[in-house]
């Protein structure tokens, strides 16, 4: 079906900030394409760049085949967009302002709209200055979803939703999926990114570090394990199953995958198990992990302080 959306060392500064650093970014039409890394890795402005609201100083970058700076206006009939912060005119009503969105894209599905803000539990009475964030946000997603368009662009889309409206979020765009839309899916939480995407593209300092489907970057659904035992573990468990091992006297961390978490739980129960925790690693640890020598390769320090060259 080819991509809606190609990045090859894509470049972008403000004065002496780099915000993109030749990054590199491909989104395939039918599929959810996460967009993983810590606040300030240049995702929101990559989107900014398709979106044909900044211009690029460098690299090729394209949507649908066409230059997103130049051709903007039609490739906004193409797309629809949610912010991570959605800012709304404060007197209008919900109502209304999706009946001006939902023109900006030619008209509006009523009965899908219908559906949607019943699925969202939207109030559409209210005016938007009286919406929380989480509201604002469901706005900006059903003038989206509704919009007949071929390619999503979500910024922290789901920032404000609470889990039940995270899981009706989650499965409209399994929907879009299978109408063959692109949906690129900004994101610095890797737990939702693991449950929505096909392909994951990480970035750090404007910087592309990897891309692959979550079978190939397994580290991304590994477990972390933090336990206390009463007899101190043996360290050859790190030629086993254990990953990442740190051992402090009784004290075991580690990351293991899912097939093994079974083993390696039954393994710390021998010991004496007196504390277990068990959660994916955070984002920050992703990166100190398995991206120390990327970063350290290209002349950051990543324990301790952080550069600030790039934003």
């Amino acid at each position: 079906m080819g991509n809606a959306v190609t990045c090859r060392g894509l470049r972008k500064t403000f004065g002496t900030t780099v915000a993109l650093d030749g990054l590199d970014l491909e989104v395939a039409c039918g599929e959810i394409h996460g967009f993983l890394g810590p606040n300030g890795a240049g995702k929101t402005v990559t989107m900014r760049v398709l979106l044909g609201l900044l211009r690029s100083d460098g690299g090729r970058v394209e949507v649908f085949g066409h230059d997103p700076w130049t051709e903007a206006v039609a490739l906004h009939r193409r797309m629809a967009y949610v912010p991570g912060d959605t800012n709304l005119w404060p007197n209008l009503t919900g109502g209304e302002i999706l009946d001006v969105l939902g023109g900006l894209h030619g008209g509006v599905d009523t009965a899908r709209r219908a559906d949607l803000v019943r699925r969202f539990e939207l109030d559409l009475r209210k005016r938007a200055r009286g919406y929380s964030k989480g509201n604002r946000q469901k706005v900006a997603l059903i003038a989206a979803l509704t919009a007949d368009v071929e390619l999503l662009v979500l910024d922290e889309p789901t920032a404000g939703l609470d889990p039940l409206m995270e899981s009706v979020f989650r499965d409209e765009i399994f929907a879009a999926r299978a109408d063959g839309r692109a949906i690129l899916l900004s994101s610095h939480v890797l737990g939702e990114i693991e449950r929505t995407c096909d392909r994951v593209t990480i970035v750090r300092r404007g910087r592309t570090l990897q891309t692959g489907t979550l079978d190939e970057l397994r580290h991304l659904t590994r477990t972390r394990v933090h336990a206390h035992t009463a007899h101190a573990p043996d360290i050859s468990i790190g030629d086993r199953w254990a990953r990442d091992l740190a051992v402090d006297g009784e004290a075991v961390t580690f990351d293991v995958e899912g097939t093994d978490l079974d083993a390696a739980v039954t393994y710390l129960a021998t010991l004496g198990l007196q504390s277990l925790e068990c959660h994916p690693p955070t984002l920050e640890e992703l990166f100190l992990s398995h991206y120390q020598q990327d970063l350290v390769g290209n002349g950051e320090v990543v324990s301790g302080t952080t550069t600030a060259t790039h934003r």
